[in-house]
Parts: C-alpha cells; sequence; structure tokens
C-alpha cells in the first residue's frame, strides 16, 4: 500500500519568511488565500451532493453533527453555536463537538485527537439514530478521533460526510459524502488553520446556510427567525417587518416584541 501523500503538510512555496517586510508577508499571504476560494468552486459538486442529503435527513427531523480537532473541530463548534441565534431554531439540531471537549475550545488538549475511541462515546451522549447527519471536519483527513468516529458512525447506519484538504485521505474513506478541497502548501509549512482552516470555514458556511434556507428559515433573502438578542437585532427585525408591512417603526417595533420574530410579527400584520 502506497503512502498517503499530506499536501496540507507540503513545505511552503515561499522561504525565509522571517527576513520579508511587513508588505511583503501581506501580499504573499493574500496570494495564497486568494486561492481558497476557486479550490472550492472545484469541489461544488460534492458540497451540493453532501447538502442536499443533510437537508433530506433533517426535514425528517434529523441533527447535524460536526466532529473535529483543534482549529477543525473549533470551526464545527462556531458555525453550530450560530445556527440558534441566526435562524432560530434549537441548540440541539446543530451540534459541534471538538475533541478534548469544551476546554479545548480555548486550549489545546494535549493527544485528544489521537483517542480513537472516545469520538463515538462523545457521540453517544445525544442519543444518536439513523435519522441524524454526521460530517468530520480534519484538514489533513487523517485525525484518529474523526476518521474513527466517522468509522464508528457508518458501522451504526448513520450518514456521514467531511471535509478535508487531501485528497484520498482515511477520512474520506469513512464518508459517504466526501468534500475534499485542496488549497495546497500553507504560507507557514503545516499551519492549517491558514488557508485550510478559511476553506472549512466557508464550506461549513455553504452547508449551514443553504441547509437552513432549504428547511425555510429564509425568507426571501431575510433571517425571519433570528433571536432578537440584542438591541442591532431589535432594530434590524423592526425595519424588515415594515418593508412587509405598512406599519410605523414604533408600531413595528411593538409587535415584533410581542410576537417575538420577524416571521410571526408578519404574519399577525398581514
Amino acid at each position: 500500500m502506497s503512502e498517503f501523500i499530506r499536501t496540507t503538510e507540503a513545505p511552503s512555496l515561499y522561504r525565509h519568511l522571517e527576513k520579508m517586510s511587513t508588505q511583503e508577508l501581506l501580499t504573499n499571504i493574500n496570494k495564497e488565500d486568494q486561492k481558497v476560494a476557486l479550490a472550492i468552486q472545484k469541489e461544488l459538486s460534492s458540497i451540493e451532493r453532501c447538502i442536499d442529503a443533510v437537508f433530506y435527513k433533517m426535514k425528517d427531523g434529523g441533527r447535524l453533527f460536526y466532529l473535529g480537532a483543534g482549529t477543525s473541530g473549533r470551526l464545527g463548534v462556531v458555525d453550530a453555536s450560530e445556527c440558534p441565534p441566526t435562524y432560530g431554531v434549537s441548540h440541539d439540531l446543530v451540534v459541534g463537538l471538538i475533541a478534548g471537549g469544551d476546554s479545548a475550545i480555548r486550549k489545546s488538549v494535549e493527544y485528544a485527537e489521537d483517542d480513537i475511541n472516545q469520538c463515538w462515546k462523545d457521540l453517544q451522549e445525544y442519543d444518536l439514530d439513523e435519522q441524524d447527519f454526521v460530517i468530520g471536519i480534519a484538514a489533513s483527513g487523517t485525525t484518529p478521533y474523526v476518521v474513527n468516529g466517522l468509522q464508528d458512525c457508518r458501522s451504526n447506519g448513520i450518514s456521514t460526510g467531511c471535509i478535508t484538504c487531501n485528497v484520498g485521505s482515511p477520512l474520506a474513506a469513512q464518508a459517504d459524502y466526501p468534500i475534499e478541497v485542496v488549497v495546497g502548501p500553507e504560507f507557514v509549512t503545516g499551519s492549517t488553520r491558514m488557508k485550510s482552516g478559511t476553506a472549512q470555514k466557508l464550506v461549513l458556511n455553504m452547508i449551514s446556510t443553504s441547509v437552513m434556507i432549504k428547511l425555510g428559515r429564509v425568507k426571501d433573502n431575510r433571517m425571519v427567525d433570528m433571536q432578537l438578542s440584542n438591541d442591532k437585532l431589535v432594530d434590524r427585525g423592526t425595519k424588515m417587518v415594515m418593508k412587509s408591512t405598512d406599519l410605523s417603526y414604533e408600531d413595528a417595533s411593538k409587535l415584533l416584541k410581542e410576537k417575538g420574530s420577524v416571521r410571526a410579527a408578519v404574519e399577525a400584520a398581514n
């Protein structure tokens, strides 16, 4: 069997970074960053298949889980945590799990990602079943916590996807719907929080946003179910109600606060 080659670990295309001026550093980092969106463009069909599969599960009551370690895990947690305030869904509809638990969000937990059994144990706390969908996130595509987590999911009849930045990885082999965004060597060799992390963030945005739209959580181009958790959002919601009705700002604000969401306020006014 040939050795798996990780392009995410390949040497940087740039040498002697410590000798570069600030302008040179920024120019070259930006040059590399521009490659990310183009790499994602090549994977749109794979991303589409994954999104449609996630939607199929969630429209029938299933949940979406993200698995990751380090930067990848943090990105999954961030995406999951932003779904309730943005779309008004429950906190257990999209769940992000990170190797080492919540404490690993702020500080690295040594060797947590190397535990091949812990991921399935973490998932069992949520009574995972065949209605759910699990996406593993790992730039390398080799993280044991994530790879073995997906393997356990598949063994138990649970649909899986992945987001990785290498082709033909062990992680992709365990995914029913693999997404392989190859962004090439990092500016700082092996620092996958850079281009790889950016690629993962953009793909996660695509997945959660598209699924929520398909689930009816957006009307026209507006977040009609967003949580009204601060003055800025109340003001935004009030203006959304005004735009969809004949109400004044004062009346729209009053109705919004009474009904609790833009959707409910507009429905009541019309």
